[in-house]
């Protein structure tokens, strides 16, 4: 299905009870492959001759990079990215760039306390993606992550590999069919008391071990709307998931509408933070275009792309619900809690340095503003296993420490 570059467009109303799914997606490091897909391969690295990517038309894949982690990172033609696979985004025409930004309350004359001991030289920023290594893509594609037959093999049916269902973390979500859909854990920030056009949050980069090819943790936002026995969903962050297909994700699903050539949704991030040594962060803005009916996402200082509000029933005006922090999957391996670790592996006491963090926690208001929370609750819904703890400074705004070890003396 091919859609069509052109200005911006006023999308057709449309409804249909389905959540779509993308995020930023971090994976434990792996050496090279020695086997990949059919193809002509480079000593730099530069894939041609691309033969059954299972996923886009070949013939609109402008060229391809092997990233060092052996992942197959294919330059898809924009027109031809996955996508318009969805029947609702048949004749969709590509919008480029949003029409609004949201604004910041505060400039950058904000006053810092004395307070910070979180000083620039503890904080490196630049984080890139592991493939950047070995190539670009041109103007007029979109980065896509090669979808491989040993990835839809690792899900127990093409089905659960291509969509992931989930209510809030106060029900736990619905996981695949493959995962025991009560083995899901969540230490969380939450607002709920006003309506939501999007959230900013600013999150370090772990990598935390899986016990279990079937289990993962993730750190990321949530953007909730409509009643908890149909919620629907958009959620952006990092997953370190052992290399396994736990739901709907990146580009695996239709719907997600990318428009930057620069970054592929499911391509390993690097480096991560280190305990007791420099945070690695990455900011996650995603927020609702009035005008556009759209809602964006960008990672940094890179636009992303977009969802339709067609995709959904209840996030076509607003959010009602934010969330931000971490969730696991617990298999309880020999009836043992997993001993998957969140974020950092480490308690929210340990602070700085040590455990994980989202600061400057904002939510975009019905004026484009980019505001405090407002109330925040926090809950970790097995405290001895992983653990939450909020906080507040004139410099991280709202923030909070998360994360834990999983078993341990006290979550056997």
């Amino acid at each position: 299905m091919e859609g069509a570059l052109t200005e911006p467009f006023q999308l057709e109303e449309q409804h249909e009870d389905l959540v779509e799914v993308s995020s930023i997606k971090k994976k434990l490091f792996r050496p090279q492959a020695s086997t990949v897909d059919d193809g002509v391969y480079t000593e730099s690295g530069k894939y041609i001759g691309v033969e059954g990517s299972g996923i886009v038309d070949t013939n609109a894949i402008e060229v391809g990079w092997i990233s060092p982690d052996g992942d197959i990172i294919d330059c898809v033609l924009i027109s031809h990215q996955p996508a318009f696979d969805h029947p609702l985004l048949k004749n969709h025409t590509i919008q480029m760039r949003p029409n609004y930004h949201p604004e910041e309350l505060f400039g950058d004359g904000t006053k810092k306390s004395d307070f910070d001991p979180y000083t620039e030289d503890d904080i490196t920023k630049p984080i890139i993606q592991l493939w950047h290594l070995n190539g670009r893509c041109p103007k007029g594609t979109v980065p896509v992550r090669r979808t491989k037959q040993e990835d839809i093999n690792k899900t127990s049916s093409g089905n659960s590999f291509v969509k992931k269902r989930r209510k809030s973390f106060s029900q736990l979500p619905l996981a695949t069919k493959l995962l025991n859909p009560t083995a899901h854990e969540h230490s969380y920030a939450t607002v709920q008391s006003n309506v939501y056009y999007g959230t900013q949050a600013t999150i370090n980069v772990w990598n935390p071990p899986v016990q279990d090819s079937n289990e993962f943790s993730l750190s990321q936002i949530w953007i909730l709307g409509g009643p908890d026995s149909n919620l629907n969903t958009i959620e952006a962050g990092w997953i370190s998931d052992d290399y396994q297909s736990t739901g709907c994700y990146n580009l695996q699903c239709s719907g997600f509408v990318q428009t930057n050539n620069n970054v592929a949704l499911g391509g390993t991030i690097t480096p991560f933070s280190t305990y007791e040594g420099s945070q690695f962060e990455i900011t996650i803005l995603v927020w609702k275009d009035p005008i556009q009916n759209l809602w964006w996402l960008k990672y940094g200082t890179e636009i992303i792309g977009y969802w339709p509000t067609s995709l959904f029933q209840y996030l076509t005006e607003s959010a009602s619900l934010i969330e931000w922090g971490g969730e696991i999957i617990n298999n309880k391996l020999n009836g043992q809690h997993t001993t998957t670790k969140m974020g950092s592996g480490h308690f929210a006491e340990e602070g700085f340095q040590r455990a994980s963090y989202f600061r400057n926690l904002q939510v975009v208001d019905g004026s484009n503003i980019l505001r405090s929370p407002g109330v925040i609750t926090v809950i970790a819904e097995q405290p001895n296993c992983y653990n939450i703890l909020l906080q507040n400074n004139s410099d991280w705004g709202d923030y909070f420490f998360y994360g834990g070890p999983g078993r341990n003396p006290n979550c056997p």
